[in-house]
């Protein structure tokens, strides 16, 4: 893509002005002024196995659109930030993409700590940001849009469903410690035990954590029916080669609420996933043209080795996709005009199917499914169109309170 500087123009146009050329030529590059977008995902460190597919759905969506023409006859110019998995660089690289790049729209963030880093620095500067990863839910923001999917689109049908698969009453719960782990096995407490179960024990781990020896050998005096893993990161990993070496895997079954939205399905073996049953707003074993469609241009663009699409890659396409529509809609990116635009019912069918903006939430409504992981793909086994974002909107409504900013701790009971 072409790189345009606001300082080149206004040479060319001096340069221009002495010829007597100015007043069409300014009307012609005021018209193709790019307009700045700004990606800010982790590239490199501790949680880069989710930011690598998120930056190339990004860049696939803006090279698409300004091959079409842009947005409202501008080119996109896109600028990636990596903030290495340090939120201090979170914080730092949304003030600079809000106010030295002046960035019309942000997309980024992965887990709830890097959201909440950029979140008050966006609304602060009036930076629309859009969130595509699946989280815990309740976040209540105008100026966020949350694409991903959360416990109440996918726990509550998927809890009960591997439960019966497993013919299990008893699960043991292995959580990241951090928000999302926590409120997650709340989450897993409330459907199984509405459904004749129970959480036995949850343990939660920092993100750096690499050893689950200790873990597993708690594991094996528990006895659990099975294991539900809320483990987030590349040390995180290691429980699965773990798990295997200490002869488990085939004693006591597991499902997840997060294997493989970081690729965990390419970084291990069959031997170390096949039987993982685990719940999102997208596969890339999805069998619709629509999905068919973009995985060929995804794998055209980046090649057979590229990192494989995620659920939060797909949803970050969408959002791009559900931006530039609001912005033709409401004939500006002016985020006055930008906010109105997506909460009129606006919808974009893509890879992940129909996707929603819930105008009281800013949440999604989206289609999720439940697959297996077997030689290191997804096989869908059940799918469950339109879920709606009922947990957040339990507790928000951005038409009813606008000013709201907040995230909300939503009250899992039992």
């Amino acid at each position: 893509m072409t790189d345009f500087s606001r300082r080149t123009l206004l040479k060319t146009a001096a340069a221009g002005a002495a010829l007597g050329l100015a007043p069409a030529y300014l009307r012609q590059a005021s018209a193709a002024e790019p307009i700045q977008v700004a990606g800010i995902h982790d590239a490199s460190g501790g949680i880069d196995i989710y930011g690598r597919p998120m930056i190339n759905s990004l860049t696939l969506a803006v090279e698409e659109i300004n091959a079409a023409g842009g947005v409202l006859g501008r080119p996109i110019a896109l600028k990636n930030y990596d903030p290495q998995s340090n939120m201090q660089l979170y914080t730092q690289y949304a003030t600079e993409a809000a106010t030295k790049q002046k960035a019309s729209v942000v997309f980024g963030g992965i887990i709830s700590a890097s959201r909440e880093a950029m979140r008050p620095t966006l609304r602060r500067f009036r930076t629309p940001y859009f969130y595509n990863m699946l989280y815990e839910g309740g976040v209540c923001d105008r100026n966020v849009f949350c694409m991903g999917s959360t416990p109440a689109q996918t726990l509550q049908k998927f809890t009960p469903f591997v439960m019966k698969r497993f013919n299990a009453k008893t699960i043991y719960v292995l959580a990241a410690d951090y928000n999302y782990g926590q409120i997650t096995t709340k989450w897993i407490r409330k459907f199984a035990s509405e459904n004749g179960g129970e959480v036995a024990q949850a343990d939660f781990f920092p993100l750096d954590v690499n050893d689950f020896g200790p873990t597993i050998r708690k594991i094996q005096a528990a006895k659990p029916d099975m294991i539900m893993s809320v483990l987030v990161g590349a040390a995180h990993n290691s429980f699965y080669r773990q798990w295997v070496a200490a002869g488990m895997k085939d004693k006591i079954p597991m499902a997840s609420t997060t294997f493989g939205i970081g690729n965990e399905q390419v970084l291990t073996s069959p031997d170390e996933h096949d039987g993982i049953v685990v719940s999102y707003a997208y596969f890339d074993g999805l069998k619709t043209p629509e999905n068919e469609a973009f995985l060929k241009k995804y794998t055209d663009r980046f090649g057979d080795k590229a990192d494989a699409v995620t659920e939060a890659s797909a949803m970050t396409y969408h959002a791009v996709n559900l931006w530039a529509a609001a912005a033709a809609k409401a004939g500006s990116v002016d985020r006055d005009k930008i906010i109105p635009a997506l909460e009129g019912g606006l919808s974009f069918t893509g890879p992940a199917g129909k996707t929603t903006i819930d105008p009281k939430t800013h949440h999604d409504t989206l289609d999720t499914y439940i697959a297996e992981v077997r030689d290191r793909a997804y096989h869908v086994l059940e799918s469950f169109p339109q879920q709606p974002p009922a947990d957040t909107a339990a507790v928000c409504d951005l038409a009813a309170n606008p000013n709201e900013t907040k995230q909300f701790v939503i009250d899992v009971k039992s």
